[in-house]
């Protein structure tokens, strides 16, 4: 059972400690920090509603419950053992299981469901991937009005996911940058809810972690290899499983690990104490964030959890993406990341062959077939 609203936590400003009630709906403080939502204190096997198969199935881990959560089925992924070769075997942690074909299906439920019980109708979003198309179809199934901003040098079939579900597509001049820039000006006509900026969105991604815990009959994995942009899943393990060691129901934090493209890895260099550097176009475009919101938060995650993160060149991600290809699976090179990362950890000594390691994979091969086209040489 949950306390009305009122009485629920609060949106904090990590940085400041600042904090700011949850009836008024938020995506940032009043001076422009990202917000998080305070600490929950977890809750264990029994409050698990174990007759839902999705996500909702943790409702009882969010800070307050919607009455009717905006749901596709989305969550209770596989978890399937693979040898990624040279002696590395991992669970793979198959995200793109999801209605929209990405993780960001987890976080677009859960951030539209609490905000329409705060009275939300409209959102805003900036993205030509995966979260635009999770907006998308969540406000979709939820009757809210989705406005996605793209950079108007967006490939048209980036957009078509978002426009078959109804969403309104804006065009913005410029870098990926601007697109953002124009997004938060728009923000003071339409609600914000950005997969970056929204704090409920990070409530969402932290089903992972309970995820994995049932998963694994009620334990954590010694390791969990999450592909890293901006960091939601990073952010969204580390809370998921901090809530399940405060709450009694694990011993530990597994070791978190961010996984980053060499050509843009400011999370990553940071992490490894390496000089930032401009960025590059990358393969794995889904994680290619070159200023991304959370790094502070995310560099904690890793320090406090034993990780660290990984660096992998476009060589070393093409061709774990082929690799898993060639065994059946068949996902976005940005989520082939976590897959190249496992035997680079073992060989550096910094995880085990002999312990359990996650590696996740966040997003479907469909929508990268262009990549692979170019990756196997072949014209479409």
């Amino acid at each position: 059972m949950r306390a009305t609203l009122s009485a629920m936590p609060s949106y904090l400003d990590p940085r400041s400690g600042r904090s700011y009630p949850l009836e008024t709906p938020r995506w940032c403080g009043d001076d422009g920090a990202p917000l998080l939502v305070s600490d929950l204190p977890g809750i264990g096997r029994d409050d698990i509603a174990g007759g839902i198969r999705s996500i909702w199935r943790y409702a009882a881990a969010l800070p307050f419950l919607p009455a009717r959560p905006i749901t596709l089925g989305e969550g209770c992924s596989p978890l399937v053992e693979q040898d990624l070769g040279g002696g590395a075997t991992a669970l793979l942690k198959c995200e793109w299981f999801m209605p929209t074909g990405s993780f960001k299906d987890r976080g677009a439920s859960v951030m539209l469901s609490l905000l329409r019980e705060q009275g939300i109708t409209a959102v805003l979003e900036d993205s030509s991937g995966n979260g635009g198309a999770a907006v998308s179809a969540y406000a979709a199934a939820g009757g809210m009005a989705a406005t996605i901003f793209v950079p108007a040098s967006t490939s048209p079939a980036k957009t078509v996911q978002s426009r078959a579900v109804g969403a309104s597509i804006t065009m913005v001049p410029g870098s990926r940058q601007d697109c953002a820039d124009a997004a938060e000006r728009e923000a003071e006509k339409i609600f914000y809810a950005s997969h970056n900026w929204q704090p409920f969105f990070l409530q969402g991604t932290k089903t992972l972690a309970y995820e994995l815990w049932e998963d694994l009959n009620f334990t954590a994995p010694d390791n969990v290899i999450v592909p890293c942009g901006a960091g939601s899943n990073v952010l969204g393990a580390y809370i998921g499983f901090s809530e399940l060691l405060r709450a009694g129901q694990i011993r530990k934090l597994p070791r978190i690990f961010a996984a980053q493209p060499a050509n843009c890895a400011p999370i990553a260099r940071a992490a490894l104490g390496l000089d930032p550097v401009e960025a590059i176009p990358t393969i794995a475009e889904g994680t290619s964030i070159s200023k991304p919101l959370r790094t502070a938060e995310c560099l904690r995650a890793m320090r406090e959890s034993g990780g660290g993160a990984v660096m992998l060149s476009e060589e070393e991600i093409a061709a774990a993406a082929l690799s898993l290809a060639k065994k059946g699976v068949y996902v976005e090179p940005t989520s082939a990341q976590a897959a190249a990362a496992v035997p680079k950890l073992i060989a550096s000594g910094k995880i085990a062959a002999r312990e359990t390691t996650v590696a996740v994979l966040t997003g479907t091969g469909i929508k990268a077939t262009q990549r692979y086209a170019e990756m196997l040489g072949v014209a479409i």
